[in-house]
C-alpha cells in the first residue's frame, strides 16, 4: 500500500519537539539510563529545571518520539531507554 508507513513511523513527530525536549532525548541517547537507574532529580539539575519539567517533557517524548523512547522498571528502579 502506497503511503502506508507502520505506526512507528507514521507517529514520529520529532520535528514537533521543543529545543528542551529535543536536548533532553540528545542527553538520553548519550547516557545509559537503560542501564543504569534514571533520577529526575539529577536530570533536573544537568538541565537547570523544576522536577516537573523533567516529567512533563518526558511524557511529552513518549507521545511525540514513541519509537526513540522507552520507560520502564527494572530491579526496584526506573530506566529510560533511547535512540
Amino acid at each position: 500500500m502506497e503511503g502506508w508507513y507502520p505506526p512507528s513511523m507514521a507517529d514520529d513527530n520529532s520535528s514537533d519537539l521543543t529545543d528542551f525536549e529535543a536536548g533532553l532525548l540528545e542527553w538520553l541517547c548519550e547516557n545509559n539510563f537503560h542501564v543504569e537507574p534514571w533520577s529526575t532529580q539529577n536530570a533536573a539539575k544537568q538541565f537547570y529545571v523544576e522536577e516537573e519539567a523533567i516529567y512533563e517533557a518526558i511524557a511529552a517524548l513518549t507521545r511525540k518520539v514513541p519509537q526513540r523512547i522507552q520507560v520502564f522498571y527494572k530491579n526496584g528502579a526506573l530506566h529510560i531507554a533511547a535512540d
